[in-house]
């Protein structure tokens, strides 16, 4: 149950940053800047503090290889599914939501994996003391 939680959090803040639709931050704050320019910076802020506690916390679970291998993993998955017929890749909006829902799940993996490490080895992972 975790992971699905972290992986709709990474999935909303991917999706409320860009989306095909006309519901999201990028395509809102270049309409709105000019005129609504504090809260623009506001929530482009709020929307950088969610990517940092993502990323680095994937970086420092999994790693840029791991990030890049989690990736190539699900673009075979879906290589597969397409080559099958059973995903068809007809508009460029179904390929922005596939790889917003990949790099949901390359998110979701990678603050989850501290969790799955120690439930296989029973081992807790601590941060630097020297920090």
């Amino acid at each position: 149950m975790g992971f699905i939680i972290r992986w709709c959090v990474a999935f909303v803040l991917l999706a409320a940053t860009f989306n095909p639709t006309e519901w999201n931050y990028v395509h809102w704050a270049t309409q709105n800047y000019s005129e609504q320019m504090p809260l623009a910076v506001l929530i482009g802020l709020l929307l950088m503090v969610g990517y940092i506690i993502y990323l680095r916390a994937t970086l420092r679970s999994i790693g840029g290889f791991g990030m890049l291998l989690i990736a190539a993993i699900i673009g075979a998955v879906l290589w597969v599914l397409f080559d099958y017929g059973v995903l068809t890749l007809y508009s460029q909006d179904e390929m922005v939501w596939l790889g917003l829902a990949t790099l949901a799940t390359v998110l979701g993996i990678g603050l989850s994996w501290s969790h799955v490490r120690r439930r296989l080895s029973g081992q807790s992972d601590m941060d630097d003391v020297g920090d």
